[in-house]
């Protein structure tokens, strides 16, 4: 009886992580404010961006408000890609920093973050790695 009850209960906990991973990779739709600004909250924290995936629009200005979750892991958050409009690297706090850009070109970029700590891998080779896909 305690078998079968631990199978159900880890087949449970399997379609929930699935379920919430899912969620995680729908992306987030930028919408452009009544300043003309497309505004989106980023998230950092144990290996990850929140949300992952954000679609903007080309030629129109974004404002990004980017965090980190409470911790004592460094993290930054940066972008380089130049081709795009896009190039940045800056460090998380838990305060708030605002980045500003305007992409020119359509496409898929890579936002990471590329803190190690000594002869360990990355945080980006850990997963903390997301997509900014500009459209038109």
């Amino acid at each position: 009886m305690k078998t079968t009850i631990a199978i159900v209960m880890m087949l449970a906990a399997g379609s929930l992580a699935a379920v919430a991973s899912q969620e995680e990779e729908k992306p987030y739709f930028a919408t452009i404010g009544s300043d003309g600004i497309q505004h989106v909250e980023i998230v950092g924290g144990s290996y990850f961006f929140k949300p992952g995936h954000i679609v903007v629009k080309v030629n129109v200005p974004v404002e990004l408000k980017v965090r980190k979750e409470a911790g004592m892991v460094p993290h930054n958050i940066a972008m380089n890609s130049p081709e795009a409009g896009i190039v940045f690297d800056v460090s998380l706090g838990e305060e708030p920093k605002i980045v500003k850009f305007t992409p020119v070109k359509t496409g898929r970029y890579s936002m990471y973050c590329d803190k190690k700590l000594l002869f360990f891998k990355s945080h980006r080779e850990k997963g903390m790695e997301g997509v900014l896909e500009v459209v038109e």
